[in-house]
């Protein structure tokens, strides 16, 4: 089912089991940030990026480099050469994503890589990089399903928040995915239920206000929910492991947060300093370490560490 109406999608939601797939990645992939710099058609609807004065190329490749070294402590995370003609293309969990079918209803389904249609022109050449589809559809032998061509936005796991156990989908609706975009991410990744809604005006992404931790937590943001009951709903869901955040912790990033293992959560450095004492307690009372990288220098392009991270399932 997909949905506006929160009532049915919880009742549904509750009647599912955690057995739709592994509620966390089997690896990772990243981008290099080659060329980082200010994009001025993604700064037109991202509030978070700075000037173009406060972007440090160098500074943010050093700190990249430390994420990836920081990840592959925990799962194998490869990353691919970047392209100065894409300055965004460090956030590639916009443009590329993995699934694979329901496992109650498939058992080993064969797996699939989707290609998502991104709004602005600088981002839709990230699409195109055939580097990239070739890893997925001839190393990795994933079927492709190649939504770039369409014409509803659909940026993926920025926009479509998946909790991976249960096979739902959190969709927040803006210039970067619409009703019909978010249709088709719900059918390419085969989900038992999406939740479509309104995100509020000036936010872009899902991914920056609500993060589902490996199927078990939620970390939610009320200020970026048109309604923000809704995100009280989406915690009281995850309950008693749904944890709101306050301003300043979604200011700093904390909702873009991934949960890469069963036993921890990786944030950006200033999003693991924001954090209140009852979210750092309601992590470990779910189960979690915490694992931060300092990303201050990637944070200038308007994103922090999930999205830099494209998960493989």
């Amino acid at each position: 089912m997909i949905t506006r109406d929160p009532d049915a999608f919880f009742a549904q939601a509750r009647t599912l089991a955690a057995d739709f797939g592994p509620a966390t990645a089997r690896a990772a992939f990243l981008v290099a940030p080659d060329g980082f710099a200010r994009a001025e058609q993604s700064a037109g609807d991202n509030r978070y990026m700075a000037q173009a004065a406060d972007f440090d190329p160098g500074r943010a490749s050093a700190q990249h480099r430390e994420l990836q070294r920081s990840l592959s402590a925990v799962l194998p995370t490869i990353c691919f050469a970047g392209d100065p003609d894409t300055p965004d293309a460090l956030f590639p969990n916009n443009v590329f994503a993995t699934g694979r079918p329901d496992a109650a209803r498939e058992p080993g389904g064969a797996p699939r890589y989707l290609v998502g249609r991104m709004r602005h022109p600088v981002r839709q050449r990230e699409a195109g990089r055939a580097d990239i589809r070739a890893f997925f559809g001839r190393v990795l032998g994933y079927r492709e399903v190649d939504l770039s061509l369409q014409g509803h936005p659909c940026e993926l796991t920025g926009a479509l928040v998946v909790d991976r156990a249960r096979g739902l989908g959190f969709a927040g609706l803006s210039e970067r995915c619409d009703e019909a975009g978010a249709r088709l991410m719900h059918e390419a990744l085969g989900l038992r239920a999406t939740l479509l809604f309104e995100l509020a005006p000036g936010e872009y992404h899902t991914n920056v206000v609500l993060a589902v931790l490996a199927g078990r937590a939620a970390l939610v943001s009320p200020a970026g929910f048109a309604a923000p009951a809704l995100a009280s709903a989406i915690a009281g869901f995850y309950a008693p492991h749904g944890m709101i955040l306050s301003a300043a912790e979604h200011a700093a990033f904390v909702a873009n947060s991934i949960a890469l293992s069963a036993d921890r959560v990786w944030m950006s450095a200033a999003a693991g300093r924001a954090l209140a004492g009852p979210t750092r307690a309601g992590l470990a009372a779910a189960g979690f370490a915490l694992e931060t990288v300092e990303l201050d220098a990637i944070e200038a392009g308007g994103g922090s560490l999930r999205c830099c991270v494209g998960e493989i399932y």
